[in-house]
């Protein structure tokens, strides 16, 4: 059942209970990585290997995104400031006992490439927030995985 969760803003991700930040150098400049990110949101299914379906909703202001094993996300984006900051935050999921959700990617030149670093922000209950706190090594291996396709994806 989807639920409707906090409407935090982008500072949540200083302060939220759950706080995973990951960070990786790619070869594709930083207007690449922002535009992949912000723009073509329906490319996130081919180089996020957990998204199966990504869609920009009321003209790019909101998304749309499922993931493997059905969960899903109605999202609003918060901050869209080329090419270094992308800000959004979950709105309504079926993913029980979730309260609030942000997720920031900044983007820094590091060379000719990017510094890429992804923090995920979370409020919940006492289960959900375990659950995260336990699925850091997983999605630690996500973004890795998925900044090796974006790289290659954008290589191309």
């Amino acid at each position: 059942m989807a639920r409707r969760l906090r409407p935090v803003e982008a500072g949540f991700v200083r302060d939220a209970p759950v706080r995973h930040v990951f960070a990786r150098n790619i070869a594709a400049a930083p207007e690449h990585v922002y535009r992949a990110l912000a723009e073509d949101v329906p490319g996130w299914s081919e180089w996020f290997g957990a998204v199966t379906l990504a869609r920009p909703l009321r003209d790019g202001a909101g998304r749309e995104v499922r993931l493997r094993g059905g969960t899903r996300f109605e999202e609003t984006v918060l901050v869209a400031k080329e090419p270094d900051l992308y800000v959004y935050r979950v709105d309504v999921t079926n993913a029980p006992g979730a309260h609030a959700l942000v997720e920031e990617w900044r983007l820094a030149p590091a060379g000719a490439g990017t510094r890429v670093c992804w923090t995920f922000a979370a409020d919940g209950t006492a289960p959900f927030l375990l659950a995260l706190r336990l699925a850091r090594p997983g999605l630690d291996r996500s973004f890795r995985g998925a900044m090796t396709a974006l790289d290659r994806r954008l290589g191309r």
